[in-house]
């Protein structure tokens, strides 16, 4: 943690340390206060603080995000017959950028005559880019090692913000102005898609801060978050600590996934379990137009020395219908990492780390630990 406060997610993550030594965790549940007479900008419902504790933990799950500290990578090549267009590198923006980023790719070959194509990757950008080229009239197959429920997509948190998606020291304007063009048509693409069926819905945001904000530093794209106001202790139910609330949407990952996958296959896409161990694999496939949607994949398949793993870690409890906003900071968020709540449909989500360059896949104990003590400790404050 810095003097300044907790880390805005607006800016590179950031080293926030790891001398912070972990507390016995209690296994009572958080006080749950449902009356707080604070407004809301967004529901009307009273706030409520969701059940936390060690005892409610019911899954645990390691995920790697792919990141390009110079960002993204949407690129045409040619491999002398075969052409191979690149859509990875994402970081912790994928779901938010996926519509965008993968209508990019898709430009790429708008010069080309609608045929046979493949797509390497059943993840959100596998499954965006799928979609928008069967509605430009290719006939698709996707080639994919896993299928959607075991892609790193499918293990996001699930919020519309596209962040911790490259270092701005190693990116230029010309990139920034693409990253801003996919996340705002994938913002709008989202829009059309809110409802249960895709399981993307409105949600109250609160990025908890220790000090004041400071100007400027916001992203091109703010004017895309309704309701926005910078709150003062005493403006909200989270103790003394500063806040910027917004209106977003929250993404559940696996309904997302799960309903793109069925629209694809009524679309007529065919969808083929194969592993490819080299670029030549790739290359073999009958198809003369290739996507290569592989995220982590790419780094192997196609030399890509600047990607990198991000390891998350996510806590599972049981799901709590009182609690309709989420919260990300409000407390020590780990090695390169910050906290974030999410309340879905199905489960209470508690995360909090972005380990670059960490491809371990094991769950880290202390880790589970200091994300359910740091959500425990934030909402104290509801009394």
């Amino acid at each position: 943690m810095t003097d300044d406060g907790f880390l805005n997610r607006r800016s590179v993550i950031q080293t926030l340390g790891a001398g912070v030594m972990l507390t016995t965790v209690g296994c009572a549940p958080a006080t749950r206060a449902l009356k707080l007479e604070y407004p809301r900008a967004y529901s009307r419902k009273p706030w409520a603080a969701p059940h936390i504790s060690m005892d409610a933990v019911i899954r645990v799950i390691v995920g790697h995000r792919p990141y390009r500290p110079n960002g993204f990578r949407v690129e045409r090549e040619q491999y002398d017959d075969k052409v191979v267009i690149h859509n990875y590198g994402h970081g912790g923006g994928g779901l938010s950028l996926g519509w965008g980023s993968s209508a990019l790719a898709v430009r790429e070959v708008a010069d080309l005559v609608p045929d046979q194509v493949a797509v390497i990757g059943s993840g959100i950008m596998g499954l965006c880019t799928a979609r928008l080229l069967q509605d430009a009239g290719w006939s698709v197959t996707i080639y994919t090692r896993d299928v959607y429920r075991h892609t790193t997509s499918n293990v996001a948190a699930g919020e519309w913000g596209p962040f911790s998606t490259h270092d701005d020291g190693q990116v230029d304007t010309v990139f920034l102005s693409r990253l801003d063009w996919a996340a705002r048509v994938s913002h709008h693409a989202y829009t059309n898609l809110t409802g249960a069926k895709y399981g993307i819905r409105w949600m109250e945001f609160y990025e908890l801060y220790d000090a004041p904000l400071v100007e400027p530093g916001r992203a091109t794209f703010d004017d895309l978050y309704a309701y926005q106001g910078d709150l003062v202790p005493g403006e909200h139910p989270f103790g003394k600590r500063y806040a910027r609330r917004t209106v977003t949407m929250q993404i559940d990952p696996g309904t997302l996934l799960r309903q793109l996958t069925a629209d694809f296959q009524l679309a007529g896409g065919r969808l083929i379990i194969r592993n490819f161990d080299n670029r030549a694999n790739v290359l073999a496939l009958p198809e003369t137009v290739i996507f290569n949607c592989t995220g982590l994949g790419a780094a192997a398949l196609f030399d890509d020395s600047n990607l990198v793993p991000a390891k998350g870690q996510l806590v599972y409890l049981p799901p709590d219908p009182a609690v309709d906003y989420m919260t990300l900071g409000g407390g020590f968020g780990g090695e390169h990492g910050f906290l974030h709540m999410f309340p879905r449909r199905d489960v209470l989500l508690l995360g909090g780390i972005f380990k670059l360059g960490d491809s371990s896949r094991n769950v880290e104990a202390d880790e589970t630990e200091r994300i359910v003590q740091e959500h425990m400790k934030l909402f104290d404050s509801f009394g």
